[in-house]
């Protein structure tokens, strides 16, 4: 006899949706602005809401008849996803195209973009991240400072003073100028650290709407290039593989290490493909997310020009013009709030996904196996409860809060915290010590700046400011600002 097992139901409350079209226009929806729907979501539902009323959406998972999506947000809630690892699965940042990766022979560089540690789980995830925690220990991050200093000087001696410059742009090349050079040991113009510009281009291909519903290798689609791109990638990162491992494999970059590394039970070194999905997975973490904290760090000082001329004088007094040493990293404590007030108010990462492995319970809701759980970081920092005046952005609140990590989860928590934290906020100092001290950035008037994206948050139409010399004249371009990020923050 056949025991049959009755469908667990669909009970989260969520939008209606129409016939045929519904569920679909929601995904898009959030697509276009996942802040502002979700607002708008949490304010009629609750805590706890679907995407659509009866389930059926597809965001994140490649498993085959995901059951639905749920939008959540708290620290019990984030505590509880983050810290039930068993139950709480994450999935390769391909998302839905993943389930492609069988296609055909040009599919499958799917197997390994976007996998790493965001492809394992359980057990597996637990030791593999242990192999990798070497690479990303304090003392070794710690001897990458030269290289980011030195990166970001190259960046900044390129830059014209009086002159317009596009943040967003100047901060994604910096970033992956330092995740190139300190994961691979090489510079960006190097032949072969053309690897990260690949990476970037099939991040941007993957955010088109259109390769989602048009996923087809056929000439002229996106889908097509994105393979393209792929392809070239993977080619370009076993070049560099196989040069590293004939040098001996014994710089001191990220990947030497991770070739190096062996599990301590068998003894056997990480494999070829397991080599290309973490370095992936490390290039995609390691600079786009910081490159947009950058940005939005940028911003929010443009318009708070008391707050700006503070941290300018601390930074002025402390290093005297000259980029931080490790000594004096912990000297700069107003610098240290202003990246968490940023982070907290603009996090880079603005949702954690996860796919559920097992029929469990949330908040009194019972999620099917395989429910998509997204559970926003930004909704969390943005509670009233933990940060009064929320959408307000003041670096003195830290001076007297002491947020739990699952209040304050800009690198998540639990055994998937961020394996690049400490190395993200060495960087991020770095740079805004160097940059602010040399110039003063004015924002341009006219711009319309609208949050956009869902795995990161960027400004949608970029951000533009003026190279001006060091002058302490900080109140120039405050005021100016148009766009749906003013629901974000309060801005004069």
């Amino acid at each position: 006899m056949i025991a049959l097992t009755q469908k667990p139901e669909w009970t989260i409350p969520g939008p209606s949706t129409l016939p045929l079209i519904g569920r679909s226009l929601n995904v898009i929806r959030f697509g276009k602005d996942c802040i502002g729907l979700s607002n708008e979501l949490f304010n009629t539902y609750g805590k706890v809401v679907s995407l659509a009323a009866s389930g059926g959406t597809n965001l994140y998972s490649a498993d085959n008849n995901c059951p639905g999506t749920i939008l959540a947000y708290g620290p019990e809630i984030v505590r509880q996803v983050t810290t039930q690892h068993n139950i709480y699965h994450k999935r390769p940042l391909s998302g839905t195209l993943y389930r492609h990766k069988d296609d055909s022979p040009r599919t499958e560089p799917l197997k390994n973009y976007g996998v790493g540690l965001f492809g394992v789980n359980g057990e597996e995830h637990l030791q593999q991240r242990k192999l990798m925690m070497p690479a990303f220990h304090k003392t070794q991050v710690e001897s990458y400072r030269d290289e980011m200093v030195a990166m970001t000087q190259l960046e900044i001696d390129q830059l014209a003073i009086n002159q317009p410059c596009e943040i967003s742009q100047l901060m994604q090349r910096l970033t992956l100028r330092i995740a190139t050079k300190t994961l691979f040991g090489e510079d960006i113009n190097s032949v072969d650290s053309t690897a990260g510009e690949l990476l970037q281009q099939v991040l941007n291909c993957q955010r088109s709407s259109s390769i989602m519903l048009f996923p087809f290798d056929i000439p002229g689609l996106i889908f097509h290039r994105y393979l393209n791109l792929l392809a070239q990638y993977e080619a370009k990162i076993k070049k560099i593989i196989d040069d590293k491992r004939a040098k001996g494999a014994n710089d001191n970059d990220v990947l030497s290490m991770l070739i190096q590394a062996r599990e301590e039970e068998s003894g056997h070194p990480l494999s070829e493909a397991e080599l290309i999905a973490h370095t992936g997975v490390i290039f995609l973490a390691g600079h786009e997310t910081t490159a947009n904290a950058l940005t939005w760090t940028m911003f929010l000082l443009s318009q708070h020009p008391q707050i700006l001329g503070d941290l300018v004088n601390e930074l002025e007094s402390v290093l005297q013009g000259e980029p931080p040493t490790l000594e004096q990293l912990p000297q700069l404590p107003l610098l240290d709030r202003v990246i968490k007030e940023s982070m907290r108010i603009l996090t880079s990462v603005p949702w954690n996904g996860r796919v559920t492995s097992e029929t469990t319970e949330l908040d009194g809701y019972v999620l099917p196996k395989g429910t998509e759980v997204l559970v926003s970081i930004y909704h969390t920092h943005h509670m009233s409860e933990i940060y009064p005046d929320p959408e307000a952005f003041k670096p003195e609140r830290w001076e007297t809060i002491t947020p739990s990590i699952y209040e304050y989860n800009p690198f998540s928590a639990g055994p998937r915290l961020c394996i690049g934290a400490t190395f993200a906020m060495m960087e991020l100092k770095i740079v805004l010590g160097m940059l602010l001290q040399r110039f003063r950035w004015q924002y341009i008037g006219g711009q319309q700046i609208d949050r956009a994206g869902v795995i990161s948050l960027k400004p949608k139409y970029g951000l533009s400011m003026r190279v001006c010399p060091q002058d302490h004249e900080f109140n120039q371009g405050v005021g100016e600002v148009q766009g749906n990020i003013r629901e974000t923050v309060k801005l004069s």
